[in-house]
């Protein structure tokens, strides 16, 4: 007898567990390689199928909607701070892709109406002027880790490059609030255990400690392949994994996490728990 469609499919009223169990399978087994395409173009990085949970992005405080935005101190009254929001937004580039204008990215792109949309849609249209590994001036890219202890080594490095740059010395104490995202599809795989065996080495330099160049032109070149985006060995962290989500659509699920404090100095950093001392709850390194 032939099992119907409903019969052989997990029904998620069903209170037998089927479907928590094919739950289960999948957080055991996240990722599968996709099956070689002879038309994909050989000149790219292999396929991953994808399904991650709660990847680690660390962003300043600063950005949340319930922290005091640093215009209130230098407004007079309520009335001048309205004035001085408006103008900002003026030059909001967020604000402009989400009007469609903005060359990098397009409205039908973007999200709406899904919790933290805001943050989701900045990490696109917020690029970094001289962009990032695998983002460019003019679009970025939804940077996360799989590991929090990867997440604090990236800003812990990239920090400490800021500070350098305008020769900082003095300490400064940052706050930084967590956000997970879980991401299933397929993207474009860096890591050894992804490449050729023949071909180990041929995307290391994308991998460069001290050049972007390499990278960004890979990321160009995935963008008009219509990749979702990249999967990467950490750069800052042996053993750590990062990934770079090209499309705001596929960063699903953001929510925050907790909120921690870091402490820098030109010979040390701290990453803390807010509200815990706990050795087990923090990072530290030598700055640089």
């Amino acid at each position: 007898m032939t099992r119907s469609k409903a019969e052989s499919s997990p029904n998620p009223r069903d209170s037998s567990g089927a479907l928590a169990a094919v739950r289960a399978q999948v957080e055991v087994h996240p990722e599968v390689p996709i099956p070689e395409d002879a038309t994909a173009d050989e000149s790219l990085p292999p396929v991953t199928q994808l399904r991650r949970f709660d990847t680690h992005r660390l962003l300043p405080a600063k950005y949340s909607v319930n922290y005091e935005s640093v215009l209130t101190r230098i407004a007079d009254n309520d009335e001048h701070l309205q004035q001085i929001f408006e103008l900002d937004n003026a030059t909001n580039t967020r604000l402009e892709a989400e009007e469609n204008l903005r060359p990098g990215i397009t409205q039908r792109e973007l999200v709406f109406n899904v919790p933290n949309y805001r943050i989701i849609n900045a990490a696109f249209t917020h690029p970094h002027p001289l962009g990032a590994r695998f983002s460019t001036s003019e679009r970025g890219a939804w940077y996360a880790a799989f590991e929090l202890a990867t997440a604090k080594a990236e800003v812990m490095f990239h920090k400490s490059v800021e500070f350098a740059e305008i020769n900082w010395s003095e300490r400064e104490v940052l706050q930084y609030d967590e956000y997970l995202a879980d991401f299933t599809g397929s993207f474009h795989d860096l890591r050894p255990e992804a490449l050729p065996e023949e071909k180990p080495d041929e995307f290391g330099v994308c991998l460069d400690p001290a050049s972007y160049i390499a990278s960004q032109k890979l990321s160009v070149e995935l963008l008009a392949d219509g990749s979702l985006g990249v999967i990467y060995p950490s750069v800052r962290r042996p053993g750590g994994t990062c990934i770079a989500c090209f499309r705001p659509s596929v960063v699903a699920n953001v929510r925050k996490g907790s909120r921690f404090r870091m402490t820098w100095t030109p010979n040390r950093v701290v990453f803390i728990k807010e509200g815990s001392l706990a050795a087990g709850e923090s990072a530290s390194k030598p700055a640089g």
